[in-house]
């Protein structure tokens, strides 16, 4: 039995330890918005938050998340995270939209840690991969959250 936090609420669920926290996200919990991408820690789509810092999902064990708390995209109630939301929307960043919630929690971890990046900062923070090569607006959209939430615009 393995429990956690999920999103500030306790889950337990029992599962194998080596589970990969994905897997237990999506299957066992329901929380889809984390994505399955390539299942090497490669592309990010399945990133998501453990202890405010960003994780890729696909290979993390859900031994390694006991007693810890984990933030999915789902995770609504996170200011930075709201701000990003409505940024992509303002820039039309998605497309495809497949790596967007991965590429969200990437970037709330970033500007949670840098919250006035340079495009160097977002290029080093956000390794995740976007298929349809939406890189400027998602540079601009973290830009503008950034300044939004320095000018404590909602």
């Amino acid at each position: 039995m393995q429990t956690f936090q999920l999103n500030g609420k306790p889950v337990s669920v029992d599962v194998e330890d080596d589970m990969p926290l994905l897997w237990v996200l999506r299957d066992e919990l329901g929380h889809t918005g984390t994505k399955f991408g390539c299942g090497v820690a490669a592309c990010g789509a399945c990133t998501v938050h453990l202890e405010g810092q960003a994780i890729r999902s696909c290979v993390f064990p859900v031994s390694a998340v006991a007693g810890k708390s984990v933030h999915t995209i789902e995770a609504t109630e996170d200011p930075i995270l709201q701000r990003l939301q409505q940024a992509w929307v303002d820039h039309q960043v998605p497309q495809c939209g497949y790596c967007q919630s991965g590429m969200l929690m990437a970037a709330t971890a970033l500007l949670r840690n840098q919250p006035r990046p340079s495009d160097a900062d977002i290029d080093a923070g956000l390794t995740n991969l976007c298929r349809c090569g939406t890189y400027q607006r998602i540079r601009a959209a973290i830009h503008d959250a950034a300044q939004a939430l320095q000018r404590g615009t909602p």
